[in-house]
């Protein structure tokens, strides 16, 4: 089986797992009042739910590539030359989100934030710093902004030695 059709299976049985959650744990925890709303805090995830599997159905039973007998354009993923591929960049990546996700509590969403973006756009070549830095910080006060005050949704900006 291809790389693409075991990455759909995975897919597959992760959208499996959020949906089961989603189905069966989430509705459970609702207040009597919430039950009888229409839209549920676990809508969202449970459409989520049956369009990944749709998509990840899709890629397994091989719809989404045209019939006939055809060579592999240069954009399939082949993987028997996956050490050409950029694994490097995308692990470092991996690595980085999940090091702002355990940052983000503690340092604030700012310094993390600018931190993160920084270092993602380092990671993926960037090498101009003056441009760097300023974009990094504008978008992320930007961001802080609209959630803060326009959404008027509590996000800690500052690490939380420093207060709220």
């Amino acid at each position: 089986m291809a790389l693409d059709r075991w990455i759909a299976l995975i897919f597959i049985a992760f959208c499996c797992i959020y949906g089961y959650l989603a189905y069966f744990t989430m509705d459970d925890l609702l207040p009597p009042f919430m039950q009888r709303n229409p839209v549920w805090p676990s809508t969202f995830p449970k459409v989520l739910t049956v369009l990944g599997i749709v998509v990840g159905l899709v890629v397994l039973l091989g719809l989404e590539k045209p019939s006939g007998d055809e060579q592999p354009s240069a954009t399939d993923i082949n993987y028997r030359r996956l050490h050409e591929y950029k694994l490097g960049q995308a692990l470092m990546l991996l690595a980085l989100m999940v090091l702002y996700a355990l940052a983000l509590r503690p340092a604030g969403f700012l310094i993390s934030t600018t931190v993160f973006l920084i270092g993602g756009s380092a990671i993926l070549g960037e090498r101009k710093w003056y441009v760097m830095l300023p974009v990094a910080m504008i978008a992320t006060g930007f961001v802080w902004y609209l959630v803060q005050q326009v959404l008027g949704i509590f996000l800690r900006p500052y690490p939380f030695f420093m207060g709220t």
